[in-house]
C-alpha cells in the first residue's frame, strides 16, 4: 500500500512542482536577459553632465555663509542630476540585480530602485511582464488554495479539539451513561423500511385513485420512462467536464484523480471560515519572524524598518523609499514572499467576504424599515 500510495502523492504534487519550477525558470532566463543588455551598454557623457560639473563647481567656490541659500541652490541642481552618471551599470545589472529585477517585475512590486534604460530594455521589460505577471498569480492561485486547504483543516481540527476537551470537562459520568442509554434505545427502535414500488406509491395516493384507468396507466407509462433514463445515465464526474474534448484524458485514471483534487483544492478557499483576528495575528507573526532576521545582513535596517518594508513587498505596494543593499540575500527569502503573499490574500479575501455580508445585512435591514407594512381590510 506504501508503495502505490508514494507514486499517487508525487503525481497529485506534479503540477504544483512545474508551476514553481517555471516561475523559476522564467526568472532566471530574465537575469540573464537583462543582465546582458543593461549590463553590457556604454554610458555616454553627453553635454548635460558637463554643465552639471561646471555648476557644482561654481556652487561650490561661491560658497558663501547663507547656508540655506546654499541648500536651495543644490537641491535645484541635484533634481536635474541623472543617476546613470554616477553608477556603473555593470555593477548593477550583475546577475543576481537583473534577478532581483525580474522578481520585482511580475510580483508587481516595482521598487524603482532598478529601472531598464535602454530602448530595448524598456520594450523587453513590458513584454516580460505581460507573460511573467499572469505565470505569477497563477502560481499565487495554486499556492493559495494549498495554503488555504492547509489552514482550513488546522482550523478544524483546532476547533474539534477545543469541542472535545468542553464536552469532557461539562458532561458528567452520570448525564453520559444516561446520553447512552436513550442512544442505545433509540436505535433498537429503529425500523428500516424497504423503498415502496412506483405501483404502491400510485395506489396511496388518492389523486391517482380517482383518475380513470387509461389515465392512470400512461402516468405509470412515462414514471417508469422516466426511472429507467435515469438508472441508464452515466455518473458524470463534473471534474472531467472540462476535458470532455480530450477522451484520452478522461480514460486515465491518473490525471481524473489529478483534476479532482486540484476541484477539492480550489474549493477550500471559498469554504475557509478562520476569524479575521487570526489572519491578522498570523500575518503579524509571520512578518516579524522575516524582519527579525533581515537585519543580520541589511544592517541599516532595524527591525521597525524591516517590518515596514517586508509589509511593503507583500501588499505588493513597494514605494521604493528602502533600498537593499544585498539584494541577493533577500532573493532566499522568495518562497518567504510567495507565501506571505497568499496569507495577505487570503486575509484580504475573508476581509471582503465579511465586509459584503455586512453590506448585504444593512441592506436588508434598511430594506425592511422602509418597506410599509401591509394594512389588512376587513372584507
Amino acid at each position: 500500500v506504501g508503495s502505490s500510495g508514494n507514486p499517487q502523492k508525487l503525481v497529485i504534487l506534479f503540477p504544483h512542482a512545474c508551476f514553481i519550477l517555471s516561475l523559476v525558470i522564467y526568472a532566471f532566463l530574465g537575469a540573464l536577459m537583462f543582465s546582458h543588455i543593461e549590463g553590457n551598454r556604454k554610458v555616454n557623457l553627453s553635454e548635460e553632465y558637463r554643465k552639471f560639473l561646471q555648476k557644482l563647481w561654481h556652487i561650490s567656490r561661491n560658497l558663501s555663509e547663507n547656508e540655506e541659500t546654499f541648500k536651495e541652490e543644490i537641491h535645484v541642481l541635484l533634481n536635474t542630476a541623472e543617476r546613470d552618471w554616477f553608477v556603473n551599470p555593470k555593477d548593477r545589472w550583475t546577475f543576481f540585480g537583473s534577478l532581483f529585477f525580474c522578481c520585482t517585475v511580475f510580483t508587481t512590486v516595482g521598487y524603482g530602485n532598478t529601472y531598464p534604460v535602454t530602448r530595448i530594455g524598456k520594450y523587453l521589460c513590458m513584454l516580460y511582464a505581460l507573460f511573467g505577471i499572469p505565470l505569477m498569480f497563477l502560481v499565487l492561485t495554486d499556492m493559495g488554495d494549498i495554503l488555504a486547504t492547509v489552514l482550513s483543516k488546522c482550523y478544524n481540527e483546532f476547533r474539534k479539539l477545543q469541542s472535545k476537551i468542553l464536552a469532557s470537562k461539562l458532561c458528567s459520568g452520570s448525564t453520559c451513561n444516561k446520553g447512552d442509554e436513550l442512544k442505545s434505545r433509540a436505535q433498537t427502535k429503529v425500523v428500516i423500511n424497504e423503498p415502496l414500488t412506483i405501483m404502491e406509491v400510485l395506489k396511496s395516493q388518492p389523486g391517482v385513485k380517482r383518475r380513470q384507468t387509461k389515465y392512470r396507466n400512461a402516468e405509470i407509462f412515462e414514471m417508469l420512462i422516466a426511472r429507467e433514463n435515469e438508472r441508464r445515465k452515466p455518473a458524470i464526474n463534473k471534474s472531467i467536464e472540462r476535458w470532455s474534448s480530450c477522451p484520452e484524458l478522461d480514460r486515465g485514471k491518473t490525471m481524473s484523480r489529478v483534476i479532482e483534487n486540484f476541484d477539492k483544492i480550489g474549493q477550500q478557499l471559498e469554504k475557509l471560515d478562520v476569524p479575521i483576528v487570526l489572519m491578522v495575528l498570523v500575518i503579524f507573526v509571520y512578518i516579524s519572524c522575516a524582519a527579525a532576521i533581515l537585519p543580520n545582513w541589511e544592517t541599516r535596517l532595524d527591525f521597525q524598518e524591516a517590518f515596514y518594508f517586508c509589509f511593503i513587498t507583500l501588499t505588493t505596494i513597494g514605494f521604493g523609499d528602502t533600498q537593499l543593499e544585498h539584494p541577493k540575500f533577500f532573493l532566499f527569502f522568495s518562497l518567504y514572499i510567495i507565501i506571505g503573499m497568499e496569507i495577505v490574500f487570503i486575509a484580504f479575501k475573508l476581509g471582503q467576504d465579511r465586509l459584503i455580508g455586512l453590506y448585504k445585512k444593512v441592506i436588508s435591514f434598511c430594506g425592511k424599515k422602509k418597506t410599509p407594512s401591509k394594512k389588512v381590510y376587513p372584507k
